[in-house]
């Protein structure tokens, strides 16, 4: 059993809300019924928690048929779904010296338990909440060659005690019994498509955990006919009140039996196993009785999945982390209402406080039959290179040990309300995904590269595993090197047209008189489908492209004596050119 004296209640988080609105003053109460709940629950906590601890070698309660339970009531009668004892992120992971995993020796082979404490610990690679919400996202954009049409993004209330939870739901394929299973263990990913954004197996545990304590999962799935739908749930609640020296995860699942069209217990669980498990579920979930349970598939229709974050953390001032009261059709970092500056309010800013501006640019391309719903309203997609003047498209082809890793076109411009918004930096996407949002490159004590902002797609290189950063591989450097030159090349060339003194003569520009040198059309092809927008699944593009698109025909080469080449681009007459660039990577 795990000591719990390491984890306490911060008193703080009890201070009187007078000031709030009612829902943070519903909040508030939570805190103090939660204190007073706890204690009351402890003694019939430790009166089950002997029998669990006999399961405790499965990741899901009671697999193999014993139940801790008394079955005759499948119901809860806790009027609250217990929260852990400190609803701030930042300190629930206080543990003692002597918690941690454990090591067993049954019949002479060793069993390595993993201790709940790695679901927080695990979690912490998450230091920006919005950045674990895009996570959950990443799933339903990864479900689209399944069919997914929607996700939603969206704040319920936990029907147990009025508090805020989130909603994430998809229409895609759902999972069966197994791949929940896989989705609710650790290191376990079956997502084969190259185009795949999930590669680790690990973003549904650490971004969930990261922006609650626990976790419910609804999933829906058919093949062949055959129609399964199931329930999981990880609670950090639930195993450090109970003291679990592993991670436990409940879950039930039915099938649908196509002769009278309803859902049974599924024959991949016995009637003990299932019942251990749905006790757990309606002690521990949002909900009471199976039959709430089973509510929540009637609006996930054939197929999907619907994840309900809840006990959501709170900041250090006590108020919930994830603001929902401030606009009502958006989520943001709750305490970052002041009145901003033109500065502040450039997408570049307002990204890190606003959920609705994160997920405007959060996807290079999305299908016109997907979309992004954020709380009741479609998220419109925002190219960034549409908000840029007097752009440029430079293509660079990295290289590692003397080898040729692909190419990648990165777009470069002036921000539209440069010099006014002194905004700079590299927004780098992978595989669609946006990783690193405005990353700054220079830095313009005088001035060299204000207002200088790019756009590209660089799959050759990795993201690290909570998608908010690059490995920081030889590839890496060399392309950050590459972009700090592009930046200060654009602006030695360019920095007048927004009023800055030109350092160095602006480069000539090819015009309709020039002698026609078109370039093969298939290496202009080779380098510009990195450009173009590819539909997912032959789907066609919501997206709109660069005003400028990069065609094979009206493309004029010069002789080239280095490995990269600028292509420039006139905005006022679309007119394109290859120009020479020395500078080799």
């Amino acid at each position: 059993m795990v000591s719990m004296k390491a984890v306490k209640l911060e008193p703080d988080l009890l201070r009187d809300g007078s000031g709030a609105t009612n829902n943070q003053a519903v909040e508030q109460v939570q805190l103090q019924k939660y204190t007073i709940q706890s204690r009351k629950q402890d003694s019939e906590e430790n009166r089950s928690s002997t029998t669990l601890n006999t399961a405790q070698s499965c990741s899901s309660v009671l697999e193999q048929g014993q139940s801790p339970v008394d079955d005759t009531g499948i119901s809860s009668t806790s009027t609250l779904c217990p929260a852990p004892l400190c609803r701030q992120f930042w300190k629930a992971g206080n543990y003692s010296d002597a918690q941690g995993s454990k090591v067993n020796l049954q019949n002479g082979k060793t069993y390595l338990h993993v201790h709940p404490m790695f679901l927080h610990s695990n979690a912490t690679s998450h230091k920006w909440a919005f950045g674990a919400i895009a996570e959950l996202l990443d799933n339903a954009i990864d479900e689209i060659q399944n069919g997914a049409t929607f996700v939603i993004v969206d704040k319920i209330s936990n029907p147990r005690d009025g508090g805020s939870a989130l909603l994430i739901q998809d229409d895609g394929g759902g999972m069966d019994p197994e791949a929940i299973r896989r989705c609710m263990s650790f290191g376990f990913s079956d997502k084969k498509s190259t185009g795949a954004i999930g590669r680790y197996g690990n973003g549904f545990k650490t971004s969930s955990m990261r922006l609650g304590a626990d976790v419910i999962v609804f999933t829906r799935h058919m093949e062949d006919r055959n129609a399964t739908q199931s329930i999981g749930l990880l609670s950090y609640s639930f195993l450090m009140k109970m003291g679990h020296d592993r991670i436990i995860v409940p879950m039930v699942d039915y099938d649908l039996n196509t002769e009278n069209d309803k859902w049974e217990i599924s024959h991949r669980q016995t009637n003990e196993s299932f019942k251990a498990n749905l006790t757990l579920l309606l002690q521990w979930s949002p909900y009471s009785t199976e039959a709430e349970l089973l509510k929540q598939f009637d609006d996930i229709g054939l197929h999907g999945t619907k994840v309900v974050v809840y006990n959501l953390w709170y900041n250090d001032d006590g108020n919930l982390e994830l603001d929902f009261n401030t606009d009502p059709q958006d989520i943001r970092i709750e305490g970052d209402t002041r009145k901003r500056t033109v500065n502040e309010q450039h997408i570049s800013n307002r990204f890190h406080y606003s959920l609705n501006a994160y997920l405007s640019i959060l996807y290079l391309r999305i299908p016109e039959t997907f979309s992004i719903k954020l709380r009741g309203q479609i998220v419109m997609p925002r190219n960034l290179a549409e908000d840029l003047k007097f752009p440029e498209y430079i293509l660079y082809r990295p290289h590692a040990a003397g080898l040729r890793e692909g190419h990648v076109i990165t777009t470069i411009g002036f921000v539209k309300d440069a010099p006014r918004v002194s905004i700079h930096g590299f927004n780098i996407y992978h595989k669609n995904r946006l990783i690193q949002p405005f990353m700054p490159v220079v830095s313009y004590a005088d001035s060299r590269g204000r207002g200088v902002v790019g756009i590209l797609e660089a799959n050759f290189i990795e993201p690290t595993h909570n998608k908010q950063d690059f490995e920081r591989t030889s590839l890496f450097q060399k392309l950050e090197v590459r972009l700090k030159e592009m930046t200060y090349e654009y602006w030695d060339f360019h920095c007048g047209l927004i009023g800055y003194q030109v350092k160095k003569k602006a480069r000539p520009v090819s015009t309709p008189h020039d002698p026609p040198a078109i370039a093969n059309s298939s290496h202009a092809n080779s380098f510009m489908s990195n450009h173009a927008a590819v539909s997912l699944s032959g789907l066609g593009i919501k997206r709109k492209e660069h005003n400028n698109s990069l065609q094979a025909g009206s493309v004029k080469k010069q002789p080239r004596t280095g490995e990269g080449s600028v292509i420039s681009a006139s905005s006022s007459r679309g007119e394109i050119s290859v120009r020479n660039q020395h500078l080799i990577i």
